[in-house]
């Protein structure tokens, strides 16, 4: 008797529910391809993420008609950006001249921008989102990967796909399982990313500070900041070895309105490190038979 077949086999399985995850799956969707993406989390709700959407992709959201809808969700928009190098401050971009619809940058948590692409994959049938089901592993039958391997709440599963695409990051178990060889470019600096409360009389797109060697990226957030201080990579042990007074007192001089704010970075806890990598695959897809 043949064997049943098994209910979560699809046409494209996606490990990974980031930007690259969802908007992969929900282009599939719309195409009607089946497809089902597999998050770990159990929601998007993750801090210091990519929180910009550029115009380029805000032209993509006009061509798929979800544009107008989008822009209903609070965000920030930046239509020039700034530096401010040693007191003085410099235009560094304007997007006026950009040939988009959206002449700015959105800035918006990346876990509204997530919800909101969801939400609209699901209304597609060949849609499937599953949260909280993390791949760990492929399924390989003579050297070619035909789904996947996942722990799910209710324990492990495997998804049979024709195709299997990781979307998974930079710990990608999909490129360990399928044999493909990462390549290091390397990158000098490493960022902290850190929040300080923000006050109307604030800079409105007071982004970059340069200043004493140091780099500071401040986004803003409505009712904070959202600070990246740049360092050179490896340091961080180094900075805290010195001390939380040192550290706020550097941030104070390289912008100095924020001089008497930083107190409230009294744990580091509250900085979270981002370990920048550059690095790129030899190979896009797995060879034909391992070794």
């Amino acid at each position: 008797m043949a064997a049943a077949p098994n209910p979560l086999a699809t046409t494209c399985c996606i490990i990974g529910g980031g930007p690259a995850g969802i908007m992969l799956g929900f282009l599939l969707a719309r195409a009607g391809v089946k497809v089902t993406v597999l998050e770990k989390h159990k929601d998007f709700f993750r801090d210091f993420r990519g929180d910009t959407i550029h115009p380029s992709t805000l032209d993509l959201l006009y061509e798929l008609g979800l544009l107008e809808k989008f822009l209903t969700i609070p965000h920030s928009q930046v239509a020039a950006l700034s530096a401010t190098i040693g007191g003085q401050r410099f235009p560094i971009a304007n997007f006026a001249h950009v040939p988009t619809h959206c002449k700015f940058i959105a800035l918006m948590p990346q876990w509204d921008f997530l919800d909101f692409l969801s939400s609209e994959a699901s209304r597609l049938h060949a849609f499937t989102l599953r949260m909280g089901w993390e791949a760990t592993g492929l399924i390989q039958q003579n050297g070619t990967t035909i789904g996947v391997r996942a722990n799910t709440p209710d324990g492990p599963v495997e998804i049979p796909a024709t195709l299997t695409v990781g979307c998974d990051g930079r710990h990608a178990i999909s490129r360990d399982a399928g044999h493909l060889t990462l390549q290091d470019v390397g990158v000098p600096v490493d960022v902290l990313w850190l929040k300080i409360a923000r006050q109307p009389s604030d800079p409105e797109n007071a982004l970059g500070y340069i200043n004493y060697g140091r780099l500071i990226v401040l986004i803003n957030r409505s009712d904070y900041f959202q600070v990246g201080y740049i360092i050179a990579k490896g340091t961080f042990p180094a900075i805290q070895q010195q001390g939380l007074p040192a550290f706020q007192q550097s941030i104070e001089r390289i912008v100095p309105f924020l001089v008497g704010r930083t107190a409230e970075i009294d744990s580091w806890d509250k900085v979270k490190l981002l370990t920048i990598q550059v690095n790129r695959l030899l190979e896009w897809s797995s060879p034909a038979s391992f070794a």
